[in-house]
């Protein structure tokens, strides 16, 4: 998933991104590179981000070094799109403690736990019922679907949950098909504990 590329599309967007991962200083030659363009894309674009202010220039003999100014505040939105997946996950995660009853586990796992999610990528998502989700009158049910809604506004792609209870998760990690053994290898927790059962069948 690049958000930076994907709201900024084009050269601009690979430079930014480039510069956004790296606080060090870097030749425009290196940036080209790294960004995937031709040198002379950007140039252009680079020479256009220091006149704006996003970037600052030090020639040191023939070679001109960049980078981004991370204290300037259109920057500091380029450095937000990049640490987007984070972001996310930690709204998931305040979202998920409003659910009652509190559940025992919710974990993201798969392409968006990787960040290697894109626009048409899921957001997929563990779900373990706490003991009194059978009992409580279909509450559990509205207010996982609630948190589910939420989660797919926030993260603009959709969620797809997997439920199961904890007593049946030793089982179905042993089978060593997809996706348990992506849940025990790469899930992200939110809330919640991953159950130990999960781990000892692993």
């Amino acid at each position: 998933m690049n958000p930076v590329e994907a709201l900024i599309p084009g050269v601009q967007g690979r430079v930014l991104t480039v510069l956004a991962r790296t606080e060090a200083e870097l030749t425009m030659r290196s940036v080209a590179e790294l960004a995937g363009v031709s040198a002379n894309q950007a140039t252009v674009v680079l020479n256009r981000l220091v006149r704006l202010g996003l970037v600052e220039r030090r020639d040191v003999g023939a070679a001109a070094l960049v980078r981004l100014v991370r204290e300037n505040e259109a920057a500091r939105s380029v450095l937000s799109l990049v640490d987007l997946r984070q972001g996310v996950l930690a709204r998931l995660a305040g979202e998920a403690r409003k659910v009652r009853p509190v559940p025992t586990c919710l974990a993201v796992f798969g392409s968006f736990a990787r960040g290697e999610a894109h626009e048409n990528s899921d957001v997929d998502v563990l779900v373990v019922p706490p003991p009194a989700a059978q009992a409580d009158g279909g509450q559990w049910t509205a207010a996982l679907g609630q948190w589910s809604d939420r989660a797919a506004r926030i993260a603009g792609n959709p969620v797809n949950l997997l439920e199961a209870p904890v007593e049946e998760l030793p089982r179905l990690v042993r089978r060593e098909r997809a996706p348990w053994r992506t849940i025990v290898e790469e899930a992200v927790v939110l809330i919640g504990a991953f159950p130990s059962e999960v781990r000892a069948a692993s």
